[in-house]
């Protein structure tokens, strides 16, 4: 089914047209950093370009807030953790990538297991797994 160019009553409406056809969903990617920073930043970049390919608009706020906040300091980890699930409030899904779950990552499905929004899991190659 794709989207149609004309609108419920038949009358040719190209402005819904290309609002629809452009539409992205906005995805939280949910994915470990803590233990291998370096090799776990580069992971979240790769999930992020998958969203991006799979026509979504991904947010991972665990790697832009650690651009200036400082996650050795609990009460800077809790504000950051904070904003995550504002942030997660504001997604269409969950995306859950790798087999870890740490403890930030627990804390954000379960908030989105409460508000009732899809969460989707996949391997650390972007494979979809169900659950």
């Amino acid at each position: 089914m794709g989207v149609n160019m004309r609108n419920s009553e038949g009358y040719y409406d190209p402005t819904a047209y290309e609002a629809l056809r452009a539409f992205r969903p906005v995805v939280y990617i949910c994915s470990p950093l803590a233990g291998d920073l370096v090799k776990n930043q580069e992971n979240v970049r790769t999930y992020c370009r998958f969203a991006v390919e799979a026509g979504c608009v991904p947010i991972a706020p665990h790697i832009y807030f650690t651009q200036f906040m400082n996650d050795n300091d609990r009460k800077e980890r809790d504000l950051a953790l904070f904003m995550d699930i504002v942030l997660l409030s504001k997604c269409a899904e969950l995306w859950v990538f790798g087999e870890k779950i740490t403890s930030g990552m627990s804390i954000e499905i379960e908030k989105a297991k409460r508000k009732g929004q899809l969460i989707r899991y996949f391997t650390e190659n972007c494979e979809e797994v169900h659950r």
